[in-house]
């Protein structure tokens, strides 16, 4: 093997500690993407140098704590091909999809600005949430993921739910358990709704109203099911 170089094992074994869902799958996916192009050696194996690790770091980081989908992600690297800087993409976030209580931990007067919206192919939907396919055609038989509507793509929504359901199923919750989490989330949405109704009529125009008053319940939520778990 040329100096410097590296087999596609011993890639997996540098970024594991740091990006715990990659696999040797994932790393072809992005080759057969076109976001990184190793050396062959004549025997056909691929051969990894310092720079492709680097270029694999990047994606695997932005994936992992900005979810970006591939499309944006080829458009960086190919600024960064040109020896130009990608855009600044403000900070990670260390914790993956929000959960519960990170989305009520600052309950203030006014909800939090909106996040940058994504859109992802079923493809990506599966490679950025490390679900098998029919892990996730159970989560759209159950209504729990699903495209936006009148398209084929996938929002925040469902990549954070494809997530946090492949991290359940370690504790042998499948979408069956997480239906129940839906139903309990619809009767919550209803309540909202019926409170926030009068206001809404005599201030249509109060459009983060809903979101403050999820952010409540939300927050109530993380602490009534907190004190209920052993301490």
């Amino acid at each position: 093997m040329a100096l410097g170089l590296r087999s596609i094992g011993q890639v997996l074994a540098i970024l594991k500690p740091e990006f715990d869902d990659v696999s040797i799958s994932k790393i072809r996916f992005l080759e057969s993407e076109g976001l990184i192009s190793p050396e062959r050696a004549p025997s056909g194996y691929r051969r990894y140098a310092e720079s492709d690790i680097e270029r694999l770091r990047y994606i695997l980081d932005v994936q992992k704590n900005h979810y970006l989908p591939l499309k944006v992600i080829r458009e960086h690297l190919e600024m960064m091909d040109r020896g130009q800087e990608p855009p600044a993409l403000g900070p990670a976030r260390t914790g993956g999809p929000e959960d519960v209580e990170d989305a009520a931990a600052a309950v203030q007067s006014q909800p939090r600005p909106p996040k940058r919206a994504i859109r992802i192919t079923r493809r990506e939907l599966l490679e950025l949430s490390g679900l098998s396919e029919p892990a996730l055609a159970e989560l759209e038989k159950h209504q729990l993921v699903a495209p936006r509507r009148g398209t084929i793509y996938y929002g925040r929504d469902a990549l954070t739910v494809a997530v946090i359901s492949r991290k359940l199923a370690a504790f042998g919750m499948d979408a069956r358990h997480l239906r129940v989490v839906k139903q309990a989330a619809e009767r919550e949405v209803g309540l909202i709704e019926q409170a926030i109704a009068p206001h809404l009529r005599r201030n249509p125009s109060n459009r983060t109203l809903p979101a403050e008053v999820m952010q409540l319940v939300l927050h109530a939520h993380a602490a009534l099911m907190r004190s209920q778990l052993p301490q």
